[in-house]
């Protein structure tokens, strides 16, 4: 079953066990140390992010080792992207605005 990116990081634990893949590859055990959660619903959360391709995994003996996918990240930013110049745009507006009105008060 292939999932919304978008809808799997709309929750925050998802976004928080994201946060702490960025840098380094962990297990599920690991991961479920920093959640007040258990194993299993870690392990959910680890699943839905794999299944819109977010995550990826890697066999190292026994162990299961998660690691963010960078390149689908970078799919995330490219799709924001196009909003943020738009903020950016009406935000420098805004200042232009701001700047006339505080120039006709003094």
């Amino acid at each position: 079953m292939r999932r919304d990116i978008f809808q799997a990081i709309a929750d925050p634990t998802r976004r928080a066990i994201i946060a702490l893949i960025a840098t380094q590859a962990m297990t599920p055990n690991a991961l479920a140390e920093h959640f007040h959660t258990s194993r299993q619903a870690v392990s959910k959360h680890i699943k839905i992010l794999t299944e819109c391709d977010l995550v990826k995994q890697e066999q190292q003996g026994r162990e299961i080792y998660y690691s963010l996918d960078i390149q689908k990240m970078k799919e995330i930013d490219k799709w924001l992207d196009q909003f943020r110049k738009l903020w950016e745009t009406q935000f420098n507006q805004l200042d232009e605005v701001l700047a006339t009105l505080k120039k006709q008060k003094k």
